[in-house]
Order: C-alpha cells, then structure tokens, then sequence
C-alpha cells in the first residue's frame, strides 16, 4: 500500500460497491429501474444487461484500484471517462429526444458525483508522486551539504561532529514561522543536551535573520542565509498550492499560533509559498525528516532527534 492518505482507498471502496450494488439491483429490477429513469422497456434484454456487465466491470476495477492507488491510477482515470462519457451520452440523447429531460439528472447524478470524487483521488494520487519525486538523491544531498554556515563550517562537516538538526523556516513574517521559532528557542537546551546541533534555514539576508531570530534568544544560533532558496529545493522543499492556504485547517491552526500563542504576523521577507521542513543529519547522511503537509503543521523537533514517532506515516521522508 502506498503512503497515500486512507481516504482515497475508502472513496474508492465505496465507488465500487456503489456500482455492483446499482448493477445488482438493475438486473433484478430491471422494469423498475428503466421506469424511474422514463424509459420504456429495453429491447433486446441482451443490451440492458451489456450495459450493467460494463458497470460491474467498473465497480470491480475500482475495488482492485483500491487495494494501491498510485500503481493502479490509469483505473482511476479510465473510470473518471467512463463516467464523463456516460453523461456526454445522456446529454447527446436528450438533444436528439430519445431521452427524457426530466430524467437526465438521475441518470447522471450519480456519474457527475463519482467523476469528481475520482478527480479528487487522481489529484491525491499526483501529489503523493510529486512527494516521492521530492525525495533527496544522494547526489544533490552530497552537494547541498558543502553549503557553509554563518561559522564557515559546511553542514556535513557539522554533521561529522555530531547530529544536526536542519529546520527550514517559511518567511519571516510567518505566523507559523515565528511560532516555530518560539518551540526551538523552547526546546534548544534540550535538544543540544541530546548532543544534537541546531542549525536554523531561512530565506532573508543575514542581517535581516539576526534581527528576528534575536526576538527568541537564537541569535547566536548556527544559520544559513538562503534568499535564493537553493537549499530548500535541494532538500525537496516544495512551494504550497493555493488550496492549502485555503483549507479549514489552516485557518483554525492561525487563530490558535497568532492569537492564542501571540505569534502574529509581521512584515514578509522570502516566499510566501515556499513549505518548511525539517532534517536531522549524522555524518552526511540523512537520518530522519519531517514533510510539512500544510504550512501550519507544528512538527516536535525534540521527537524528530531522538526517533520517538516524530511524525505521522505521510509525514515522513
């Protein structure tokens, strides 16, 4: 089973039985179900129960699409034509009349639904490939580990000396940036005591970092200046889509990092769409990660260190 969030086998499940149950109970009642939809008995029986071999067919292949979406997506998209092409044709028949107007929605309702709900699977399925595309090659690691730090020391030197811990931060004027900061400045002396480094990714200028990381006592913390975002992408960082910053979730979690925890925003240096992230490094390899999925995502840094379930499955790298 791949790492795609369990929703996307549930709709599928629930698509395929939706389409063996219509087919089952279309061959029992068929007089039944051609009525509802206006239609007169269908002539030979042999092309009614065609039709309801082909949707069986559908619900099947969507059933064994769910046991691994992303392997078995061309399912996926040939049941979202499937389904468009149902209502292509319905439509086709009500304009040469030998379809009931009256009956075209529930002819179709069930078609337009089940179509968006597989658009959204494919989607989902899109992004988690992306996700794994994100994935650092030892190559690219190998060269995004000879970036310098503040101290002149390469982050795979640091590594050699002991674990170190590489947080990526969103712009400045973050809410979730600032609260980010405010956990680490929290958490450092024990992080530290763990025998781990801290070193901080933001995407301003020196000065511009030493200003707002001396507002959490890190001034002093090791940093690297990325204003071009060369180091985020190296490590896969993606930029955010619209729709997350749309999203419920993100909203609830802004009122909870600028008003509840008194991290408001404040003047935006950097990419506003560029996603966070978080990596602990030992000897120039990659130990463990944490994927931001939303930039509100409030990972425990502490957990990240010391590999004590730092992180939910499709979190991690």
């Amino acid at each position: 089973m791949s790492s795609l969030k369990p929703w996307t086998s549930w709709a599928l499940q629930a698509a395929g039985v939706y389409s063996l149950v219509w087919t089952a109970i279309a061959a029992l009642q068929p007089g039944a179900i051609q009525a509802s939809l206006g239609l007169g008995p269908v002539h030979p029986l042999a092309v009614w129960f065609a039709l309801l071999c082909a949707v069986a067919l559908g619900g099947a292949v969507l059933l064994i699409a769910a046991a691994d979406p992303s392997r078995y997506w061309p399912f996926i998209l040939l049941s979202v034509v499937a389904k468009c092409g149902a209502f292509a044709g319905n439509l086709l028949l009500v304009w040469r009349e030998e379809f009931p107007r009256r009956s075209l929605v529930l002819a179709s309702a069930g078609d337009l639904v089940w179509a968006v709900v597989l658009g959204a699977v494919l989607l989902a399925v899109h992004e988690g490939t992306l996700g794994r595309r994100r994935c650092v090659s030892s190559e690219i690691l190998g060269l995004a580990l000879r970036t310098r730090t503040n101290v002149g020391v390469s982050l795979e030197e640091l590594s050699r000396l002991s674990p170190v811990l590489l947080v990526f931060l969103r712009h400045s004027g973050c809410m979730f940036c600032r609260e980010a900061l405010a956990d680490l400045a929290s958490r450092r002396k024990e992080i530290e005591a763990n025998g781990t480094r801290l070193v901080l990714v933001h995407m301003g200028t020196e000065e511009q970092g030493v200003r707002v990381f001396a507002r959490y006592g890190l001034e002093h913390a090791t940093r690297i200046d990325d204003p071009r975002r060369s180091l985020y992408r190296a490590f896969g960082l993606p930029r955010g889509t619209i729709g997350m910053f749309l999203s419920p979730r993100l909203w609830a979690r802004s009122f909870q990092a600028a008003i509840l925890g008194r991290n408001l925003m404040g003047r935006f240096t950097g990419d506003v769409f560029q996603m966070p992230g978080a990596f602990l490094l030992y000897y120039g390899q990659l130990v463990r990660c944490y994927r931001h999925q939303n930039p509100s995502d409030r990972p425990d840094y502490m957990a990240l260190v010391t590999g004590a379930s730092y992180a939910a499955e499709e979190f991690r790298g």
